[in-house]
């Protein structure tokens, strides 16, 4: 099996399985089908894979397998992106039909898969963790029914006090959790360049300022390359040097609720060229190859080459035979 989101996908629309699906494929082709076509929903798709599985062929065989079976209309390579924000990366499909469907078929299909998952929400393996204080609200308590010959003012003393409230933190530190990721960017600035090391109570002075940063959605990175760039030889004063920056170079407050086309990750669905891998659009890559691939399958070797091309060639030969002639 492949990782969770990789592998093989199952194409709708198909016939029941019968003896006779793959007999039109040559024996090569049958057997690859045959085997591909009994695999389960996820399982690993790769030339590595399935030529391990399949002793009869190696790697190269296995790969022309493939190419014949996307151009008879058995399967379609894909790359699609999953999560959102910055947990998106891009995963490698492999969608079967045991019925052969034409060109027409696969470009509509994929771009029906590719419209639903632009308007889905994000995938499940890669969603976002429900907030802590979802996890942990506390349900409203019931008060419990008093007797009806209780006094009010008996309750009263009955109830216990409210616990007193604690202080609110300083902007920027995280209470009894340790320090802020504000204090510990500063704090680090000197382990990375000797000339920005800052004592204890410059990292707590300064910790306001670099929580602004933080607060505004920048990340500590972000924040660290930007107090380190383009440093004099000589510093007198850190402190003083990223106060200066701090305030300077304080990045702009984006919008509280911005537009849903930002907000919203775009889940891309590209065709990959099942023999040399080149992504594109369905309609780019017939028979799920790219232009040159399907240029030679089509013409069962290398295309041939422009005759300008070879008149260019067979000039450049000829004149540097006459620059190697002795004079």
């Amino acid at each position: 099996m492949a990782k969770p989101g990789y592998g093989k996908r199952t194409a709708p629309g198909q016939q029941p399985r019968t003896r006779d699906d793959f007999a039109l494929l040559p024996i090569r082709e049958r057997y690859v089908a045959g085997f591909v076509d009994h695999l389960p929903d996820g399982a690993a798709m790769s030339v590595k894979q399935l030529a391990k599985q399949l002793p009869l062929y190696g790697q190269q065989a296995i790969s022309t397998a493939l190419k014949t079976l996307s151009v008879a209309g058995h399967l379609r390579r894909v790359r699609c992106a999953v999560g959102a924000g910055d947990e998106t990366r891009w995963v490698f499909r492999t969608f079967w039909s045991r019925t052969a469907h034409d060109n027409e078929w696969w470009t509509t299909y994929l771009a029906t898969e590719n419209a639903t998952r632009a308007t889905a929400p994000a995938s499940p393996d890669l969603a976002a963790p429900a907030e802590p204080s979802a996890l942990t609200a506390v349900p409203p308590q019931r008060t419990p029914p008093q007797p009806a010959d209780t006094e009010p003012s008996q309750l009263a003393r009955e109830t216990p006090s409210a616990p007193p409230t604690r202080d609110t933190p300083p902007a920027g530190h995280t209470g009894d959790t340790g320090p802020s990721p504000a204090y510990l960017a500063l704090a680090r600035l000197g382990r990375d360049d000797h000339r920005l090391g800052l004592s204890a109570d410059d990292c707590t002075t300064l910790e306001p300022l670099a929580a602004q940063w933080l607060d505004r959605g920048v990340t500590t990175d972000y924040l660290t390359n930007t107090l380190t760039a383009g440093l004099p030889t000589q510093i007198d004063s850190p402190a003083g040097l990223l106060r200066r920056r701090l305030i300077d170079k304080l990045p702009p407050r984006l919008p509280a609720t911005p537009s849903t086309s930002a907000n919203t990750p775009t889940h891309r669905l590209l065709v990959e060229c099942t023999d040399c891998g080149r992504p594109g659009p369905p309609e780019a890559l017939p028979d799920g190859l790219c232009r040159p691939c399907h240029t030679t399958h089509t013409t069962g070797g290398q295309p041939s080459p422009d005759p300008t091309q070879i008149a260019a060639v067979k000039a450049h030969m000829a004149n540097l035979r006459h620059l190697l002639k002795p004079v």
